[in-house]
């Protein structure tokens, strides 16, 4: 299968290098996952999400969150479901058009 999209590895904030020092590169389904993630925080949409408990805030930063990552063309709209864990972690299920199912954990 070609590879279609490619970008550097950020964990932390930081670049994840390989043995040699060299970045690591992620592709297609990991590189869409890791530009969604970005997008989510640099548009401060977790900060809304995390920032105010209250049940309605919450829905209505998730919306904006589903609405944000719907309007990705690499997204099949319709596709994405936002969940609240147990532990209070975020989870976001999405598909791809060209690589199936993705996962997002914020």
């Amino acid at each position: 299968m070609e590879i279609i999209y490619t970008d550097l590895l950020v964990k932390d904030d930081d670049l994840v290098l390989d043995a040699a020092g060299l970045p690591v590169l992620i592709h297609d389904r990991e590189c869409i996952a890791q530009d969604l993630i970005h997008m989510i925080r640099e548009l401060g949409l977790l900060l809304l999400l995390i920032g105010d408990r209250g049940d309605s805030n919450q829905d209505e930063a998730a919306q904006k969150i589903v609405i944000e990552i719907e309007n990705d063309n690499r997204i099949i709209p319709g596709t994405v479901f936002f969940n609240k864990s147990k532990t209070g972690l975020f989870d976001i299920q999405a598909t791809t058009v060209d690589f199936g199912d993705i996962g997002l954990r914020l």
